[in-house]
Parts: C-alpha cells; structure tokens; sequence
C-alpha cells in the first residue's frame, strides 16, 4: 500500500513521539536481563581504568563494544538526530545503524542519510538499512546497493518485523520467500548483511538458518524494549486494530533468552544483542550471555532529540557502567567478562 510521502514520514514522526512518551499503552515484555546475577569479586586485582573494553567490528576498531541503533522519525527530525547519534559515536568509537532507509531510496526525502552521515563519522562501523519485506516487493541487490553506497556503509542491516506489519494499516503481509530472498543478497552483495529483529526477538532456530545463508551477524532485537505492537495501538483509531495490537504488545522472546539462544545455535556467529537494554550492567550482562556488541536505541532516545552533547554523555554513562561491571566481577577485557562467574538462579 502507497502512504504517499508525508504518509511514511507522518507515521515515523508518530513512532518517535510515542517512543519518547513515558504513557504508551500495552504490557511490556520483561527483558529477562533482571534474572542474571553476577558473582561479585571482592579481590578484582585489576585496575579499573586500564579495563580494555575494545572490540572489533566489520574490520574497524571501536572503543566500547556498543552498537547505536536504528533510529527515525520525520525527515526533518531524523535528519538532526542521525547528525547528533554519527557524531557521538565518533567521538566515542562506538557502532552506528541508521534507521530504514526506503523514504530515501524512494526519493521522498534524505532523513540526513546521505554521505554528510559518513563524514560526520569517519573512522566508526556505519551500518545501512533496509526492511526484509521489501526485498520480496521488487527490491534487491541494486537497492541494497544504493543505501549503502548512499552513506557510506560498512554493512547493510536486513530487519525483520512480521509482527508490526501484521498490526500496522496498510503493512506488508505477503513474507513468502523473505529467507530466500536474504538468502540471495547475501550471495550476491558485494558487503555483509546483518540481520536484526525489530523488538520481537530472534530463535536459535531461525539464527541458525541465517548463520548458514551467510550472514555476518545478527541482532537479536529481543523483547523487552520497544514494542511496536503497542506503538501501533497507540496510532490507530480503530477500537478492533487497537485490541488486537494491545493483546500482542509484550509478544516476543525475551532479550536475555534470545541471546543465549542465538548464541547456543551459532557458536561462530557475530552476535548482536539488542532489545531493551537500559544501562551498563544490562550491556555486561549481554556479553555475559553470549553477545560480541551490545545495541542501545530507545533508552538514548531522549538525548538524541536534544543535542550531540546529550548523546555523548548518555553513552559515556553507559560506558561507565559496563567498565563498574567488568571491575566488580575481576574482568579485565571482554574475554574475561564472557567468563565472569553468575550466581544460581534465584527459585
């Protein structure tokens, strides 16, 4: 279905407004991060400011192990928090995806994802995006080709959200063939694909099946963090679309199960988990759960719509935090974080 061009960019300001709301409607799934306890280290016997939180991603070097997600809203409104989110990231060495890009593809506006994105953010993984039930409406390498190209990118994120376009008016139903199709980019695309969720989680199963097309990393999206079901409640004035989207608002696998599944699945996997991470002691735990980057959106959402400064000390909180964590478990780098001791699980 056509929205037209202020149909799109009116729906994406409206995501952006609800996200921000602190009285959205529905239930919100629990992230299963609260549930992960670590054994505190009395005797860390390392010095916390020489913990090396480094990590490498799409061949670059970043400073924390942090992946900025995919945000949007309105042309005019993406443009500013895309400007401020390249910006931090590179003054902090973090990752960045941008949000979907099919408005710009499209020619109905640039949301600021031009190469102004890549200058901005010179040295950082820039990731592009594009939505998997387009690649069965007609797109393909060429389009895939083009929102890379169009920022600059080192990668191009696939995301998957049967479960907003079931609920959304006028959303794209026909998914027959989505896996081939990403199937058949990552063949023929000339840079990695990764795949992300948008909320709802990502199976050990269906990693699996994504590992072996040959995806190079995969983003779990679990559920926990935003809920597009219960954003799309909030936009509908239709009593019926609005139960239905309320009854299936905390639908999904929780973050926390969903990274040790995917994990478990794809030992040799990039794992990327995301989906209602609030703070630094959810990124460590994230790790500890098997994630190589923790993704962050919502929760630095706020700070995106004000200023760069904002984002920047958003992420050097959470940057903090991780470090707190990494300090109070003995873990001297990522390595050793991965093997931190947790306690039993509380019955």
């Amino acid at each position: 279905m056509d929205e037209g061009d202020g149909g799109i960019a009116g729906r994406k300001g409206d995501h952006l407004d609800i996200v921000l709301s602190p009285h959205a409607a529905g239930r919100r799934a629990d992230t299963g991060f609260d549930a992960v306890r670590f054994e505190h280290v009395a005797l860390p016997e390392i010095d916390l400011d020489a913990i090396d939180l480094g990590a490498r991603f799409l061949g670059r070097t970043m400073r924390a192990p942090l992946l900025i997600s995919s945000m949007t809203g309105g042309p005019e409104r993406a443009g500013a928090i895309n400007a401020r989110l390249a910006e931090a990231a590179e003054h902090l060495g973090l990752a960045l995806a941008v949000g979907s890009q099919r408005i710009a593809l499209e020619g109905r506006g640039s949301d600021g994802l031009d190469r102004a994105l890549r200058r901005r953010a010179p040295s950082v993984p820039l990731l592009a995006n594009i939505g998997a039930a387009q690649l069965v409406a007609g797109w393909g390498v060429k389009e895939a080709r083009r929102a890379v190209e169009m920022i600059g990118a080192d990668a191009l994120i696939v995301h998957l959200n049967p479960l907003q376009e079931a609920l959304q008016p006028g959303g794209d139903r026909h998914w027959r063939g989505v896996f081939a199709a990403i199937a058949a980019l990552v063949g023929a695309a000339e840079f990695p694909v990764v795949v992300k969720e948008v909320g709802a989680g990502i199976s050990g199963p269906v990693a699996r099946r994504l590992a072996e097309a040959g995806v190079a990393a995969i983003d779990v999206a679990g559920a926990g963090g935003t809920s597009w079901a219960a954003i799309e409640a909030e936009r509908t004035g239709d009593p019926r679309a609005r139960a239905a989207a309320l009854l299936f608002s905390d639908w999904g696998i929780p973050t926390a199960e969903a990274i040790a599944a995917v994990r478990a699945a794809c030992p040799e996997a990039v794992v990327i988990g995301s989906g209602g991470v609030r703070h630094g002691l959810d990124a460590a735990r994230a790790i500890r759960l098997g994630a190589d980057l923790v993704g962050q959106a919502a929760a630095g959402l706020p700070a995106a719509d004000r200023s760069t400064e904002a984002v920047v000390a958003h992420f050097e909180q959470v940057i903090a935090e991780l470090r707190i964590a990494c300090f109070c478990t003995g873990s001297a780098d990522l390595a050793a974080l991965r093997r931190a001791r947790l306690l039993p699980a509380q019955v």
